[in-house]
């Protein structure tokens, strides 16, 4: 469970045996989880994170979104 990146608390991973689906990322703060695509990007879910996690959420996504598919990319090739 290759963590990419924490930022306020909420923790980005991915899962190391989901390489049968499209690249994608989770993330997680306390007991609020979700995950969402990388390409194009669009969250999946997220239930439990307040409006303002959500858009710091979808803004990381978003500005790291190069980094994340390249470690996607080196972890399951």
């Amino acid at each position: 469970m290759p963590t990419l990146l924490t930022i306020q608390g909420i923790r980005f991973f991915f899962y190391s045996r989901e390489n049968d689906e499209p690249p994608h990322v989770h993330f997680v703060k306390g007991k609020a989880f979700g995950k969402a695509w990388l390409s194009p990007v669009k969250v999946a879910y997220w239930p439990g994170f307040k409006t303002s996690e959500k858009r710091l959420i979808l803004q990381t996504i978003l500005a790291n979104v190069v980094l994340f598919n390249q470690k996607w990319y080196e972890h399951f090739d």
